[in-house]
């Protein structure tokens, strides 16, 4: 089995079926996040960690903000600069920012936050925000509270981030306190091939062997033969975002 390291950085090589297979961020989840940082008669200016492929950042910019897109894989920024133009990358982790003190309203991480060590990353963020700035953590979850759905992680493997909601949610260390959490629930209409896609882009099937891939891939094919995704055919995957925000002091 991969380390959590190889697993964290394994995204870049299917950095395609990442950018296909996985949702986008929706409005108001991502609004919520932002609120506590803006102010009045100023632009806000925000980082997006482990940008990956630009979903919440596309979502940030068209929030009105400032955006600056840091991922640990060039890979994947990438296909960001592909598809969100006029955004500036870099590459760095949550715990080295290539970023200067107070210089931002708002840290943002979607899908990512699980795969950091939380101190050093709550208090690289909190450098690098003006007090009163937000540090927001996002995440995409499948809604296991659909009989299929949750088969449907039985075949694939259940992920760390699935693993830290079950345990409670995020951690983040000083000087945040106080965290807030939401959660908006939605649907996602998806072909068999985006079905697939969204398998694929997992850490978890990048890196496992290639008889674990077939099987995995085999039971998927069953499963979307059974709830009609077949060519264009498209089905309802329900999804839940879960939000969570915190102020720096």
């Amino acid at each position: 089995m991969a380390t959590r390291e190889e697993m964290s950085r394994s995204f870049g090589s299917a950095a395609s079926v990442y950018e296909s297979g996985r949702p986008e961020y929706p409005a108001d989840p991502v609004g919520w996040l932002l609120a506590p940082a803006r102010r009045d008669g100023h632009s806000l200016r925000v980082a997006d960690v482990g940008a990956g492929t630009g979903k919440l950042t596309r979502a940030i910019v068209e929030a009105g903000a400032e955006v600056v897109a840091i991922d640990p894989d060039a890979e994947m920024l990438g296909v960001l600069r592909e598809n969100v133009r006029r955004v500036p990358t870099f590459v760095g982790t949550a715990e080295s920012l290539p970023l200067p003190d107070a210089s931002l309203d708002a840290v943002v991480l979607g899908q990512a936050w699980h795969w950091v060590d939380p101190v050093p990353a709550s208090a690289e963020v909190a450098r690098v925000l003006r007090p009163g700035g937000v540090l927001g953590l996002i995440w995409n979850v499948r809604d296991d509270d659909e009989p299929w759905v949750r088969r449907l992680t039985a075949i694939m493997h259940g992920s760390r981030a699935e693993e830290m909601m079950a345990e409670g949610g995020p951690t983040v260390a000083e000087p945040f306190t106080g965290v807030e959490a939401r959660s908006w629930r939605w649907t996602r209409p998806m072909t068999r091939d985006a079905l697939f896609d969204m398998a694929r882009s997992r850490s978890y099937i990048i890196t496992a062997p290639p008889d674990e891939r077939e099987r995995i891939e085999a039971g998927l094919a069953e499963l979307f033969d059974e709830l009609g995704a077949v060519g264009d055919a498209t089905v309802d995957l329900p999804y839940v975002t879960r939000a969570y925000r915190a102020v720096r002091p």
